[in-house]
């Protein structure tokens, strides 16, 4: 692999007043966001806009992903019962239309934290109750019970992530399995057929086209409806390298392939992520073309 950046990468800016504006917000609520825990590139772009991905469920994960930068371990604490109305609190205070939360994967738990998504998701109608929600889960280890716990609650939207392709993931996502993924989503969708299902994945860890292909029309067939793509940069030196930096015009021929197949909307770049302008995005999914 190449160390030097293409210009492509290289041209994303910082601002660090907005950066430090939102910081100072999740830290008053004692929250915390995934924008900072991956080492998000578009964090103060996000943050400028006042947007953010809450995370929920602390700030350690139980499993150990190639590509991750959260911290791995064994949960010490149960889920905080102040932590919904903390992220409600910080939403209304951002003046939040479109709210995403997402959690670190808590196998140590039985229902996976499927309960805390619901409480938050109850919590956010009630400080914000013209907002859009948007929940981005973990899968729960194909508990179907859980997802139900979580739609049941009314998000708007239902995000898992598959990641990568099938056979990246004893690699790239050990402890998770293609088909669970898929089948989350597919649950999502007979639980609350009203409800708007995405997924995404990242480019750059040594796919080939065909599995890209491959991937897309799976997650179509699974009912998913709004799909991402972005570029995997590494977070830290400890965490896998980058194998390839894909070119935009190859995120624009997957964009091409995904609406072709009839996804409601495809948002595909080297710095799309799977909750970046997930406002615009779901505009995008619910406008009638």
């Amino acid at each position: 692999m190449s160390s030097r950046l293409p210009e492509w990468i290289r041209d994303k800016k910082i601002n660090l007043h907005s950066l430090h504006e939102v910081k100072s917000l999740l830290r008053a609520n004692a929250l915390h966001s995934v924008c900072e825990s991956l080492a998000c590139p578009n964090r103060t772009e996000c943050f400028s806009r006042r947007t953010a991905t809450f995370m929920i469920l602390g700030d350690i994960c139980t499993r150990a992903c190639g590509f991750c930068n959260v911290t791995t371990g064994l949960p010490y604490a149960p889920p905080s019962p102040d932590e919904p109305r903390g992220v409600a609190a910080a939403a209304k205070n951002m003046g939040l239309e479109h709210v995403v939360v997402t959690s670190v994967t808590r196998d140590d738990l039985p229902d996976g934290g499927a309960k805390q998504f619901a409480e938050t998701i109850h919590a956010l109608r009630e400080e914000l109750p013209g907002a859009a929600v948007e929940v981005l889960t973990p899968d729960f280890r194909g508990n179907e019970e859980a997802v139900r716990v979580v739609v049941e609650a009314g998000p708007d939207y239902f995000n898992h992530n598959v990641e990568t392709v099938p056979r990246l993931y004893r690699h790239v996502r050990p402890g998770a399995r293609f088909d669970r993924s898929l089948a989350v989503l597919s649950a999502a969708k007979k639980i609350d057929p009203r409800i708007v299902t995405k997924s995404g994945f990242m480019l750059g860890l040594g796919e080939r086209r065909e599995e890209v292909v491959d991937a897309i029309r799976r997650l179509f067939d699974s009912g998913c409806e709004i799909l991402t793509i972005g570029q995997y940069l590494q977070p830290k030196r400890e965490k896998l390298e980058v194998v390839e930096y894909v070119h935009p015009s190859v995120f624009d021929e997957y964009r091409a392939i995904g609406e072709e197949m009839g996804y409601r909307a495809v948002f595909s770049g080297p710095f799309v992520r799977s909750s970046y302008m997930a406002d615009v995005v779901a505009s995008k999914a619910t406008t009638p073309s």
